[in-house]
């Protein structure tokens, strides 16, 4: 896991990496340090990262207004910062968690493992996907979504009302961030349990999942036994 954290404060800073150090332990390929705006904004044009652990006070320049930039990048984000009162906001952005300060190794380990716990994500799954259209950042309600298929390094999302938009995120990144109503049903989809009509299983190992509009997609094998007991559960 590649984690950079923009923190002015070098003793928060400091902490943060001590702490993150010990969380992620041999989980944890590099980390980098940025206290201003600018650094980490050319940090993040440059190098690929999979965390990041984000103030929102940077000596006096607002960190939403980077989270806002960044919004649609192949990265979680993590808040940490005292101004619980914009939690909310940074939430519509779609941030993996707001830990506010002070923080305690606890909480900090909390966020750190919805990276890699999906059972940690119903608490704060995010509500909005940020897509990028004609050089412009757009939410899309989470809502709206009915499914997500896999493209490589990115997804698309395929809407209620047919719409199709590519997020830049992955699947799996994607999959921490959801509700849990969306399962994992195949390798290269994740639908929202709620517009699953049936299962079909035909000869041999190919299963499908027909949704209420009437489409049909792959269901992996080794989930099929496990989304036709919770669907009938």
């Amino acid at each position: 896991m590649r984690l950079l954290i923009i923190e002015d404060e070098p003793l928060i800073a400091q902490r943060l990496e001590r702490m993150s150090r010990e969380i992620l332990g041999p989980r944890l390929e590099t980390i980098r340090l940025a206290t201003r705006f600018e650094e980490a904004a050319a940090w993040l044009e440059e190098h690929p990262v999979d965390v990041l652990l984000l103030d929102l006070n940077l000596q006096g320049d607002d960190g939403m207004e980077l989270l806002k930039r960044s919004v649609a990048g192949s990265f979680h984000t993590i808040i940490v910062s005292a101004n619980t009162d914009r939690a909310l906001e940074a939430f519509q952005y779609g941030v993996l968690d707001f830990v506010p300060k002070p923080f305690t190794r606890e909480r900090l380990d909390q966020a750190l493992r919805r990276m890699t716990d999906p059972a940690g994500k119903a608490a704060m799954a995010t509500r909005h996907l940020a897509v990028r259209k004609h050089g412009r950042i757009e939410l899309v309600a989470v809502d709206e979504v009915l499914y997500v298929q896999g493209a490589g390094n990115y997804t698309e999302l395929v809407l209620t009302d047919g719409r199709r938009e590519l997020h830049d995120k992955t699947l799996e990144k994607l999959e921490a961030v959801l509700p849990p109503d969306f399962e994992r049903i195949h390798k290269s989809y994740l639908v929202r349990q709620s517009a699953i009509k049936a299962l079909h299983a035909a000869e041999g190992s190919h299963h499908e999942a027909e949704l209420k509009n009437g489409v049909r997609l792959p269901v992996g094998r080794t989930r099929y036994k496990e989304l036709r007991d919770r669907l009938t559960g």
